[in-house]
């Protein structure tokens, strides 16, 4: 199944991620997303909507910025998000841990355990140079 993930600049141009937080588990942060569903028209039209259900708001989205193992990873930008308006299961089951939406400096990427780390690589490349 193809997954589509955003990396989405806010207007302070910091990158925003989500945090997980799982029991027995180091803190990690992943970027918006999910797969693709029969009822999706393209990869950018899942990709809106993953971040509509995850992020709570509306992203714009600029150009593709890399392919890996079967994941498509967008360039974007959103202007506003509200993680009250989030839904799905993930949000309502206590078992899956947390999600919590950060906004992260550019310069202050290679702090956090950026997941894949392929992409944090190249985000630390070519997003902060």
């Amino acid at each position: 199944m193809n997954r589509v993930r955003a990396i989405l600049r806010t207007p302070g141009g910091h990158l925003l991620t989500i945090k997980r937080v799982r029991p027995g588990r180091a803190p990690y942060w992943v970027l918006p997303g999910g797969g693709v569903e029969p009822e999706d028209r393209s990869l950018e039209e899942t990709l809106l909507r993953e971040v509509r259900e995850e992020l709570g708001g509306d992203a714009v989205i600029d150009s593709l910025f890399h392919v890996a193992d079967g994941q498509y990873f967008y360039l974007g930008r959103i202007h506003a998000w509200d993680p009250a308006l989030r839904t799905g299961p993930e949000f309502s089951d206590p078992a899956r841990g947390e999600y919590l939406v950060e906004e992260i400096p550019l310069s202050r990427l290679a702090e956090i355990d950026l997941k894949p780390e392929v992409v944090a690589e190249l985000l630390a490349v070519r997003l902060i140079v």
